[in-house]
């Protein structure tokens, strides 16, 4: 027996003066509701309604029953809205973990406007390149750069993609020459990226189809930041992701290698432990996210 249906069920049922129009009213059968009451009084050990062929009345239990249902209906009620309207209320604590280059160049210049517009939000931030458990952690959101992730029952959600390129820098090209063909990578330095799908090669893909690459590298960092300044110092090619590579290549710090073919693409994923479960601000920061990273 549900006892919170039941107890609907009974108040209805007292509202309406009839079987019938309470059945009605929740869309089940007057048989169906007789039973259940019948369940209901003999759970409780006597008898809620007196009963003739031409009318219903409370008994004296009844009655006692009916004001205590209505107060603990009443309290449930209200307990419901104050959590669906805290629910809608974009504030309190926000916890999100992100990569840390992705996180230090990309997200935090996008924190202030957000924080700014909803000053009831509690926001932490950390920064892991690993790929870390969202449960565990205590994560509301977690922000990934991925080709693809795998199954599972948390939910991912795209926020924008991002295109990775190999570089290197002017003077090691001078030093070392410009590769003109993925072959020509071999006889170069590399950095690699730890936490890469591959960190012992690259998979590069152009107008003749995906190629991969074995390199040799000396240099192997675990944060992009790293590897994009040991790239720039000239210690080697190394694959980057453009929100870092863009503002070097711009500075001259950066030059492309083999611009005709590029790393597979990637994706900013915002993901959570469940679609139902997320509740306003982490919504607000998604969807905030996902406009302002594709507004270019």
């Amino acid at each position: 027996m549900d006892r919170l249906s039941v107890m609907r069920a009974f108040c209805r049922i007292v509202e309406r003066g009839s079987f019938a129009r309470a059945a009605e009213d929740l869309d089940v059968s007057p048989a169906m509701l007789s039973r259940d009451l019948k369940l209901l009084e003999k759970h409780l050990g006597c008898a809620l309604l007196a009963r003739t062929t031409r009318r219903m009345s409370l008994t004296e239990h009844g009655r006692l029953y009916y004001a205590h249902v209505q107060r603990i209906l009443a309290d449930i009620t209200q307990t419901e809205d104050e959590m669906r309207g805290a629910a809608g209320r974009i504030s309190g604590p926000l916890s999100v973990n992100a990569p840390h280059s992705f996180g230090v160049t990309v997200l935090s210049p996008l924190l202030p406007a957000f924080l700014a517009r909803h000053p009831e939000i509690e926001l932490t931030l950390s920064f892991d390149d690993r790929v870390v458990d969202l449960i565990e952690g205590g994560h509301d959101l977690v922000i990934r750069a991925r080709s693809s992730l795998p199954d599972s029952a948390l939910i991912a959600r795209e926020l924008a993609p991002v295109r990775q390129a190999l570089f290197a820098a002017p003077a090691h090209l001078s030093r070392h020459g410009t590769p003109q063909t993925p072959r020509d990578l071999a006889s170069h330095p590399a950095v690699a990226y730890l936490h890469a799908d591959d960190a012992s090669a690259w998979t590069l893909q152009g107008p003749e189809g995906m190629v991969t690459v074995a390199h040799h590298a000396r240099l192997k960092v675990g944060s992009s930041l790293v590897l994009r300044d040991l790239v720039a110092a000239g210690h080697g090619i190394g694959a980057l992701p453009d929100f870092l590579s863009k503002p070097a290549v711009s500075a001259g710090r950066l030059v492309r290698v083999l611009p005709q073919l590029e790393l597979p693409a990637r994706h900013v994923y915002a993901v959570t432990a469940s679609r139902r479960g997320a509740d306003a601000k982490v919504s607000a920061f998604v969807e905030y996210l996902r406009r302002v990273l594709t507004s270019d």
